[in-house]
C-alpha cells in the first residue's frame, strides 16, 4: 500500500484529534492573529474615546447565558474601555433571564478595574415591561428604576447626580441577542430621547441592523465573535473573543489543508492507476 492510500484510509479519529487541537491550543495560548478593524466597530470605540471624563455611559446588556460566547466578550470589551475613560457607567438588562450573569459581568470588570460601586458604576438590574421600561426611563429614571439590583435607592447613587432621564445620557450601547434589544432602544429610546447610540450583537443578527448603521441611526455595530475581538485589539487588552477568533483561523486552516492533501492523494492514485492501465 503506498503512501497515498494510506493516508486516504488514515483514521477519522486522527483527524478528529487534529481538529480538537487546533480549536483548543489556540484558546489556551491565544497567539492574537492580525485583525482588520470595520468602520463599524471604530465607530463604537471612537465615540467612547472622544467622549470627556465623566460623562455617563449607559450600557443595556440584552442577552442571557445562550448568547454569552459572543456577546459577553463585547460587554467586557466596552465596560474595559469606558472604565479606562473614567466615565459613570450605569449598567441594566432588559432580559430578566440575563439579570445574575450581568450582574456577574459588571462587578468583575469594576473590581478589574478598580472601580468603586455607587461612585464609578450602578447596576440597576432588570424591570418589567420591556420597551415601555425604555420610555418610563426617558421620562424618569428613578421612577423605573427606584432602587438597583441590590436594593439601594437610585437617588442615593452619586454615579446618577444630574441623571433625571435618558436626554441626560451622554451615550448608550445595547447588546442584544433578540427582543426587546437594539431595534427597541432605537424605536423607544434614541428616536424618541435624542441621545448618541450603538449597538452590538450576535453574527447572525448583524445583517438585520445594517439598515439602522447605514442610515446613521446608530454610530456603530459590534458584531458578533469577530466584532468583540475588534474591539478588544482597538482596547489593546485581548482576551476570550481574539482567542475564540484565532481558534476559529486554526481550525478553517486545518479544514482547507485536509481538504487540499485529499484532493492531492486522491489524484495522484488516479493518475498512478491510469499509467498502470496504459502499460498494461
Amino acid at each position: 500500500m503506498t503512501f497515498a492510500e494510506r493516508m486516504l484510509k488514515i483514521d477519522r479519529r486522527i483527524i478528529f484529534l487534529v481538529i480538537g487541537l487546533c480549536t483548543l491550543l489556540p484558546l489556551l495560548y491565544p497567539v492574537g492573529l492580525p485583525i482588520k478593524i470595520s468602520s463599524e466597530v471604530r465607530g463604537v470605540y471612537d465615540h467612547i474615546e472622544s467622549l470627556p471624563e465623566h460623562s455617563v455611559f449607559l450600557l443595556s446588556i440584552d442577552f442571557d447565558p445562550a448568547s454569552k460566547p459572543e456577546l459577553y466578550p463585547q460587554a467586557i470589551a466596552l465596560l474595559r474601555h469606558a472604565f479606562k475613560k473614567n466615565l459613570r457607567v450605569i449598567t441594566m438588562t432588559l432580559w430578566v433571564s440575563g439579570t445574575g450573569m450581568a450582574d456577574q459581568l459588571v462587578t468583575q470588570v469594576a473590581k478589574e478595574m478598580g472601580k468603586e460601586y455607587g461612585q464609578d458604576y450602578a447596576f440597576l438590574g432588570w424591570s418589567p415591561g420591556g420597551p415601555a421600561v425604555i420610555i418610563n426611563m426617558g421620562q424618569d429614571l428613578s421612577s423605573a428604576f427606584p432602587s438597583d439590583y441590590s436594593g439601594r435607592s437610585t437617588k442615593d447613587l452619586p454615579v446618577l447626580d444630574g441623571v433625571r432621564n435618558l436626554k441626560d445620557v451622554t451615550y448608550m450601547v445595547s447588546l442584544g441577542a433578540g427582543k426587546p434589544g437594539v431595534e427597541e432602544w432605537y424605536v423607544f429610546g434614541k428616536d424618541k430621547y435624542k441621545f448618541e447610540m450603538g449597538g452590538g450583537c450576535t453574527g447572525v443578527m448583524a445583517p438585520g441592523l445594517y439598515p439602522l448603521l447605514r442610515s446613521g441611526q446608530i454610530n456603530g455595530l459590534i458584531g458578533g465573535l469577530r466584532g468583540a475581538a475588534e474591539y478588544e485589539s482597538l482596547i489593546d487588552q485581548k482576551g476570550k473573543a481574539v482567542a475564540g477568533m484565532d481558534a476559529q483561523s486554526a481550525t478553517h486552516v486545518a479544514i482547507i489543508v485536509l481538504v487540499i492533501m485529499c484532493n492531492v492523494f486522491y489524484f495522484s492514485l488516479r493518475h498512478a492507476s491510469r499509467s498502470q492501465g496504459h502499460i498494461g
